[in-house]
Formats: structure tokens, sequence, C-alpha cells
């Protein structure tokens, strides 16, 4: 805990940000080179899928493993503060096939072991990621996992409903986006007063910037309509056993998107993987605060360090 408070009082190496082509599609990219770099980390966000939301975890990341390690977050595509697709809309499979392809074009040099840190959907997408690079990539750390559906759900349940519905979504979107008629004080203040009671001015800020955008909210609804598709089966525990040492899942208390019931079963059908629960109260939303931030930072500085203390 000590730690925690004087990595969140202390300044920290910032992120920098870039926009680059991967598969020909703009993407939004945020990194930390280290000097000497021992091992790679790459972040795959979840859904909403933008990586200004997860600046204060990168940030405080790269600090815990004492810059040992270059970080690199890559965003979901055409979850961006801009419309670079001219509306398009992107399913599940075409989010992994665009973290595959942004593996084959900007990190086929990078020599030193690659080690996935990945939170909800992206957590299934880094799954994939290892079956196609087994070579290249060492570890797979899951926060908050969301790898399966959850039939207990109802606010999963009301999710599928509204993003199976153009109709639904396309005004969801749409009423979202009418916000980008506030000047962007009242549009924090607006977010700050309601659903950022108690977020960080980080995520405040992401907020305002990419999700009032109606392209952005289109994607993140149709995305995860395919997500509803594609995670109505059960995951493929046959990987995961094969691969389970080389795996690891922290889940939350009260999260529907990875519900303990998950935790469980992962111990039955994968007993090498190593799991934890979070019984702080961060949340699945553990990015919007500053300390869900760290203390996840923390949580995979600390996996990280004890499994590969060869790399220090």
């Amino acid at each position: 805990m000590g730690s925690e408070k004087g990595l969140m009082n202390n300044a920290k190496t910032p992120v920098t940000s870039r926009f680059c082509r991967v598969s020909g599609w703009m993407t939004e990219i945020m990194e930390i080179k280290a000097e000497d770099s021992t091992f790679h980390v790459l972040f795959i966000p979840g859904n909403p899928g933008v990586v200004p939301f997860y600046k204060d975890f990168l940030e405080s990341l790269y600090e815990f493993l004492d810059g040992n390690a270059s970080i690199t977050a890559i965003g979901q595509i055409s979850q961006t503060s801009k419309d670079w697709e001219s509306g398009r809309l992107f399913s599940l499979q075409e989010q992994i096939d665009h973290k595959v392809g942004f593996i084959r074009q900007d990190m086929e040099g990078v020599k030193v072991p690659i080690i996935l840190v990945a939170h909800s959907i992206g957590s299934y997408i880094s799954l994939d990621i290892l079956r196609k690079f087994s070579e290249k990539v060492v570890y797979c750390i899951g926060l908050y996992p969301f790898l399966t559906l959850n039939k207990q759900s109802t606010k999963q349940s009301l999710i599928g409903k509204l993003a199976a519905s153009c109709v639904l979504s396309a005004t969801a979107s749409f009423l979202i986006a009418s916000l980008r008629l506030l000047p962007m004080w009242a549009a924090r203040r607006l977010v700050s007063n309601s659903l950022g009671a108690s977020w960080s001015d980080t995520a405040v800020h992401a907020t305002c910037t990419h999700l009032r955008q109606y392209h952005t909210m289109r994607n993140v609804l149709y995305m995860a309509m395919t997500e509803f598709r594609e995670l109505a089966a059960e995951p493929d525990w046959e990987f995961m056993r094969e691969n389970q040492s080389r795996l690891a899942f922290l889940f939350g208390i009260d999260d529907h998107w990875g519900p303990l019931q998950l935790f469980e079963e992962i111990s039955k059908q994968a007993p090498g993987t190593s799991l934890s629960i979070e019984r702080e109260g961060h949340t699945h939303a553990f990015c919007c605060t500053v300390a869900g931030s760290v203390w996840v930072a923390q949580h995979v500085a600390t996996l990280i360090n004890n499994r590969f203390t060869h790399l220090q």
C-alpha cells in the first residue's frame, strides 16, 4: 500500500501517443520506450478500446517494472476521437486480425520476449494472439477477463439486446454523440457529476474526447454484438490447458463480465493457470480511477517480476 500511495503522488514517466496505419486502418497507439528493455509489454484494451483511458495504468506499470520493459498499448479500430474510417463498423474478428497485423508489422523486429497484458474482451483477443505467436509471446495476463457469456447476468442480457438491434444501437449512439453540442468544460462537468463522480481526470477526458463521437459508440456496440455471438461458445479449454503455465487472470468480486463462476471453471479446467481475485473494490473499470490503475499495475508487475526474475 505504501508503494501505491508513493507512486500516486510522484511524477511518472509519461506515455507518448501516436497514430499509425495497421493493416490499412488508422490506429491509436500509446507507448513508453525503455532505454534497455529486457522484455516488451503489449497491452490490449477492452471494449470500449480507447487507449487514453489506460494512461494512468500504463505509466504506473512502467514504474513498477523499474523501467525494464517497453510498453505499447494498441487501441481498437475506429474507437478514436476522429472518424478515420468514414463510419465503417468493425467486428471482434476484425479487431483480432488488426492486433495480429500490428505484431507482424511493428513488433516483428522486437528481440526481447513479449508479454501480453489485456483487459476484458482484450483477454479473449490475447488468447488468439498467443495461439498465433506462441514463440514470441511468453506470458499472457488477463485483467477482469471476458471469455464467455454469463447467462446469469441481467446486465449482460440487456447490453446484448441493445447491441443486437441496429435501431437501438444507432439511437443510443446518436443520443450520446449529441453531447458534442456541449462545450468541453460543460461535458467534463456533466461526466464528473454523473458517470464519473469518482473517476480520474484521465478517464473524464477520454470520455469527453472519444465517447462523444457517433462512430466510436456505433463501433463499441457493433463490436459488442459480435462478441456476444462469438463468446456464446465455451472457451477453448484444451488450448488453455496446453498453455496454462503461461496464463494468469485477475478477477473481481462482483464483475458480470468475468464472474467468479469463470474463476472456478478455469481452476478446474486448467489448474496450472495463475488465478487471483481483487478484493479492493476497484471494479471492472479499474482504469477509470487512479487508485484502481495503480493497484492493478502493481499486481501485474508483481506477476511479471515473480515469473521472470531472470529478465530483471
